[in-house]
């Protein structure tokens, strides 16, 4: 299998509303891009990009330099061969969600090539999954706001960003729980927390309703980490920690966290699959969260949340947020999506009105 051609479609979709987190990240839009691999066959793969700078240090510019630099390679490749995909990848450090986009493409294109439902191709371990919807930071009435919105839409577990403040965060905590007690929350730190006071306030947090944090120290205090998650006052998620399996690597020699956040938006489809069976070998759990993706990038995300180990509910709802799509998405019904409903689609049409 040899490639054809090599693209890269950029898109902007606004949102309902803005979402705010760590120290001063905030978005507006969806601004994004598909890799397009279209083989010589005439088959098609296609992998969204989640361009954030300030997550992942890239730009729609560093994307398109990211594949000018791998394309003759992957022109002289076999793409029929994946681990040699990935290796010829790993050739460029970084550049995590231009190469993730890439993998995706190249995995999809393939499935096309061969007749097969891409769907088919991933493990899944049961019918129905629960998904997640990020609430930003903000005051309570904005919180409360963002979990109505969702909760009608059929969400029933909310991931709620905090800031370090302590009144503020748990004035929000206590909100959200109060005005949807059937409803989990669980929360998203971003490493805001000191390693004097995290326990404290884990278990103020506990007290509230909260089920699980994720990421409450900063990644580069390790032994901290490690002694926190020893505390079990809550279960700790990896998130920022664990972007890669030789991230992961690390985390389980340490012992940082008990649940596994895994992005396909950071490190593609067949990646991902071998930090969840890492993750499920080592006594792991792990979830699936989609990046704020589209409804398209959150379909092929929400693939990866029917595997055995992702046994939590999966960031999979931001893309309710957005002001359209090009891509079908599972109806969430009280908080779960069913498989059978689920299918890797694209409109054409659809994508044009985004496209820039």
């Amino acid at each position: 299998m040899r490639l054809r051609e090599l693209r890269l479609r950029p898109f902007r979709i606004p949102l309902a509303a803005e979402l705010r987190w760590g120290a001063g990240k905030r978005m507006d839009a969806l601004e994004h891009a598909l890799v397009e691999v279209v083989l010589e066959d005439g088959s098609t793969g296609r992998g969204e990009v989640a361009v954030r700078p300030t997550i992942y240090g890239e730009t729609l510019g560093s994307v398109r330099a990211a594949l000018d630099w791998l394309e003759p390679a992957l022109r002289k490749a076999d793409l029929s061969d994946h681990a040699g995909v990935l290796r010829l990848l790993g050739r460029l450090p970084c550049n995590l969600a231009a190469k993730a986009g890439l993998e995706m493409a190249i995995w999809e294109a393939r499935a096309a090539a061969l007749g097969q439902d891409p769907l088919d191709l991933l493990p899944a371990g049961r019918k129905r999954v629960r998904v997640s919807f990020i609430v930003g930071q903000g005051d309570v009435e904005a919180t409360l706001a963002s979990a109505r919105f969702a909760y009608a839409r059929g969400v029933r577990v909310f991931k709620l960003k905090t800031d370090g403040e302590r009144e503020p965060d748990e004035a929000r905590i206590r909100a959200l729980v109060e005005a949807f007690p059937g409803a989990e929350v669980y929360v998203d730190a971003n490493e805001t927390l000191e390693p004097e006071t995290a326990a404290e306030v884990l278990e103020r947090w506990r007290a509230l309703g909260v089920t699980m944090v994720e990421e409450p120290l900063p990644t580069e205090r390790l032994r901290a980490r490690a002694a926190l998650r020893k505390r079990a006052v809550l279960p700790l998620i990896a998130d920022d920690s664990a972007f890669t399996p030789r991230d992961l690597e690390r985390e389980l020699e340490r012992d940082t966290f008990d649940v596994l956040n895994v992005k396909p938006a950071r490190s593609g489809f067949v990646p991902s699959l071998a930090m969840l069976d890492r993750a499920r070998t080592s006594g792991k759990e792990a979830m699936i969260g989609s990046q704020a993706m589209s409804s398209f990038g959150a379909a092929r995300a929400a693939a990866l949340a029917f595997h055995p180990a992702a046994t939590r509910p999966s960031e999979l709802a931001f893309h309710l947020l957005a002001a359209g799509g090009f891509a079908p998405f599972p109806k969430v019904r009280e908080g779960w999506i069913e498989r059978g409903e689920l299918e890797f689609g694209f409109s054409e049409a659809a994508f044009a009105r985004w496209a820039l």
